[in-house]
């Protein structure tokens, strides 16, 4: 196990240099000049030449690139021109925001989508499996914007349960002291998850009912409950573990959608407002930690297998 952590994490710094490389190249290929964004269209050459010459623009693309990776290991994600400040900084006044909108979305998801997913496949081709299957298919195809504008239309227009926009606090407890706000963003993310992670869970616990260890047990007299809940809900989790491995830069970053319908201030706003204004140090600091975030999460799923099934080694 700790020998294939070990290749793991050298395959994480090989990909993180890999998303490294492309976005910086993709960046700029973009059309258009930082400089001239950040200088104005109107600046004379001079100006214009000035402000590459002091942040390095006018050396060679991998010059630049090279002086990027040096300061990524040093713990340095790039300046914003924008904003006049580092974008370590602004992440992080960002990323406790994002935490608690996907990190909420997705432990309420989880909450609903197992038990739900494990009633569909005990009652299969039942009554509770019909109507699971019909919410979640419903659910899934349904783009997040439409669930959030539906959720706004009935819960905060019509009948004015809820704001129809986030908590604008700057920081994360002020965000949980207005709870009300964060309902709306919170449940259409929840929505949108828990149609996955129930279809999955249902797929994983049907095959799993298939095992010859699950009539075993039954054989054995052992109560139903415990059979569901040491047997089939256990190995049934590991489709899951997977699942939320993946979703991990979501609960990290957010999901811009949401954030741009209810005004969310996180993370995926603020990508989406660095895209609108060419604010390139941004975008390339936030893609890379969405990539190493990405890594970081499939290694955390492996891990689970091991933990969840003893009998898987690697």
């Amino acid at each position: 196990m700790t020998g294939y952590i070990i290749r793991r994490l050298g395959q994480a710094v090989i990909v993180t240099i890999g998303v490294t490389m492309i976005t910086f190249a993709l960046l700029h290929a973009l059309p258009g000049s930082l400089a001239r964004d950040i200088v104005g269209n109107r600046a004379p050459p001079a100006e214009i030449a000035a402000f590459n010459r002091q942040n390095g623009l006018d050396k060679p693309v991998y010059t630049q690139y090279w002086d990027f990776l040096v300061k990524l290991a040093h713990g340095n994600l790039g300046f914003s021109y924008k904003y006049e400040r580092s974008v370590d900084s602004l992440l992080v006044s960002e990323l406790p925001r994002d935490l608690v909108l996907g990190g909420l979305s997705l432990i309420f998801s989880l909450i609903i989508a197992i038990p739900v997913g494990i009633a569909q496949a005990v009652r299969r081709n039942g009554v509770i499996d019909y109507t699971g299957t019909g919410v979640s298919f419903i659910l899934y195809s349904m783009p997040q914007y439409a669930i959030a504008f539906l959720l706004i239309q009935f819960l905060s227009i019509s009948f004015h349960v809820f704001p129809a926009e986030a908590p604008q606090a700057s920081s994360a407890i002020g965000m949980l002291e207005q709870p009300a706000g964060l309902v709306l963003p919170v449940l259409s993310l929840t929505l949108v998850t828990y149609a996955q992670f129930s279809r999955y869970m249902r797929s994983s616990a049907i095959d799993t009912l298939a095992q010859d260890y699950m009539r075993t047990a039954r054989a054995k007299g052992l109560p139903e409950r415990l059979v569901l809940w040491r047997h089939l809900m256990r190995n049934s989790l590991i489709t899951i573990v997977t699942l939320v491995g993946l979703s991990i830069p979501y609960v990290i970053t957010g999901t811009l959608i949401i954030e741009q319908v209810f005004n969310f201030p996180g993370a995926g706003l603020e990508y989406f407002q660095a895209a609108i204004s060419n604010d390139y140090e941004v975008m390339l600091g936030m893609t890379v930690l969405v990539g190493v975030i990405t890594v970081i999460g499939n290694l955390a799923a492996d891990i689970g297998y091991a933990v969840l099934d003893p009998r898987i080694r690697y």
